[in-house]
């Protein structure tokens, strides 16, 4: 009896190694992908995965190993010639010009031309024709600055599709997406897949490696360690491969000790208005409290005013009205530094724009906003900040550790490791922890949760905003739901569930609650 062979793997990549300087970020790292498959690469943050994705998207070369696409080695080849060959990657954060048009973003670099000029017109064409193609569903000629997270995640693939891509490299692309959008990305990633494209995705998320992908691939410290077939595996299997050890993955019910104890609000928020770049109320009225010892968690779709609440608590944004109370006193027209220093400790959902200087080294962002507190004599006293550095880097396991190193040289997981590190070691009373966990893995995920669980514990109060429900519920000890720049329920954890919030956020069913 004879076997029919083995189709060719639509990518081969064998022992292959990268270094920066000291770090060895590949070592022996294999990776093997069948034509028309999703297939996941997953590991912790520093494992590698990204580095190797940029190795076969041409981005930076290996230091040994070879790369083989459609049976033919590739190996040291340029950006160019990947995407010549139909190898297209789609990065983490966005590489796209606001000011310009979706098609013009989509074309750029391969304008169509009609005697000798840019031809607008059928630059719109094209992008509608392989927008209702691909599913991936965006207005051809609007501006990239007016979209919204999605649909800028829809130009980026199509910007690779546009190029002849058949496979593609994703690196996190649900990071930035509310639920449904993350629902509506695996449809059109599956119609993409159907229509013989091959697909790696890079996620931290395993509920998505489940829902999404037939195979899996784990690496750790820069290795490759197992390889899965999907239905083959578990959540707990996948965490265990990735950390080696066993990942806690349950969804807890929080406890609100303050509460139970009668104790006055941490941090108090009465009447908020906040206005937003495109709405005059962005928050709308917003009154609630956080007693010490309690996790106040924010669901709601992403875009209904969440980030300007937290940004005008912390100082960031300013308010149009109401008040800001912490421990009792209004700060509401204190700035950012007073604020920190009276109590309030912030993580901001965006870590490059508002959490790190990236040209900065780890130490350096490990005391930013707290300079004051690390000096001597009014000149910034380096042992001390070194000091800090090291004892930051060992307890959040800040890879790679040099301290030395410029935050721009980590993961996106480890920058976010770096700006956890920081609010959670400052003394305070009241803590904003906006998606405190977004791009960080899994044995990270249940560390930062104990953490807060920790801090909670210990008397602080926490506001939570996380476009994850799960982290929500995992933590929260009550649950506001936030829908058009109000909360409009908000209800014991006891009392929360998927089923329970969903018309609330949707819009569909509405309490407007203090």
């Amino acid at each position: 009896m004879t076997t029919s062979p083995s189709p060719t793997p639509a990518v081969r990549l064998t022992a292959i190694e990268k270094r920066f300087g000291a770090v060895r970020a590949n070592r022996g790292a294999s990776l093997e992908v069948r034509p028309g498959e999703i297939h996941a690469l997953v590991g912790e943050n520093g494992a590698g995965k990204s580095t190797l994705m940029k190795i076969l998207s041409g981005a930076m070369p290996c230091d040994g190993g070879t790369i083989e696409v459609g049976g033919r080695d590739v190996t040291g080849w340029t950006t160019a010639e990947a995407i010549a060959s139909g190898v297209g990657m789609v990065h983490q954060h966005f590489m796209l010009v606001p000011t310009l048009t979706v098609a013009e973003n989509v074309v750029l670099g391969r304008e169509p031309v009609s005697v000798g000029t840019f031809d607008r017109a059928r630059a719109v064409r094209e992008v509608e024709q392989l927008s209702e193609q691909s599913g991936l569903i965006v207005p051809a000629d609007r501006l990239v600055a007016d979209l919204s997270v999605g649909e800028a995640q829809r130009v980026e693939i199509l910007k690779t599709l546009y190029r002849g891509a058949r496979i593609l490299l994703l690196d996190e692309p649900t990071a930035v997406l509310s639920p449904p959008e993350v629902a509506e990305l695996w449809k059109v990633l599956r119609r993409v897949r159907d229509g013989g494209a091959t697909i790696v995705l890079i996620t931290h998320k395993l509920d998505e490696v489940m829902s999404v992908t037939e195979q899996v691939t784990v690496m750790r410290q820069g290795e490759t360690v197992a390889r899965f077939a999907t239905r083959d595996t578990t959540p707990e299997g996948i965490a265990h491969a990735m950390v080696g050890r066993a990942v806690d993955l349950s969804v807890r019910e929080g406890r609100s000790v303050g509460r139970e104890a009668g104790g006055a609000p941490a941090l108090e928020v009465r009447d908020l208005v906040v206005r937003g770049a495109r709405v005059d109320r962005a928050v709308n009225g917003v009154s609630f409290t956080v007693a010490p010892g309690e996790i106040l968690g924010i669901a709601g779709v992403e875009g209904n005013g969440q980030t300007e609440l937290l940004e005008a608590i912390a100082g960031l944004r300013p308010v149009a009205g109401g008040r800001v109370l912490l421990g009792g006193a209004d700060v509401t027209t204190l700035d950012v530094r007073a604020r920190g220093d009276a109590g309030l400790s912030h993580i901001p959902e965006d870590r490059h724009r508002r959490g790190l200087i990236l040209e900065y080294s780890i130490a350096d962002n490990l005391i930013l906003g707290q300079q004051h507190h690390f000096q001597r004599r009014g000149v910034l006293d380096g042992a001390a900040i070194a000091a800090n550095a090291a004892t930051q880097i060992a307890a959040y396991d800040i890879r790679p550790t040099d301290a030395a190193l410029p935050a721009q040289a980590l993961s996106g997981g480890n920058q976010q490791k770096i700006v956890i590190a920081r609010e959670m070691a400052r003394p305070f009373t009241a803590l904003l922890a906006a998606q405190p966990t977004r791009g960080v893995d899994v044995g990270a995920i249940e560390f930062i949760h104990e953490e807060l669980r920790k801090a909670r514990d210990a008397g602080k109060a926490i506001l939570l905003v996380s476009a994850e429900l799960r982290e929500v519920l995992t933590l929260a000890d009550r649950v506001a739901v936030m829908y058009g720049g109000r909360f409009v329920t908000v209800l014991p954890r006891r009392e929360a569930n998927e089923e329970v919030l969903g018309p609330y956020m949707t819009g569909a069913k509405r309490e407007d609650a203090a």
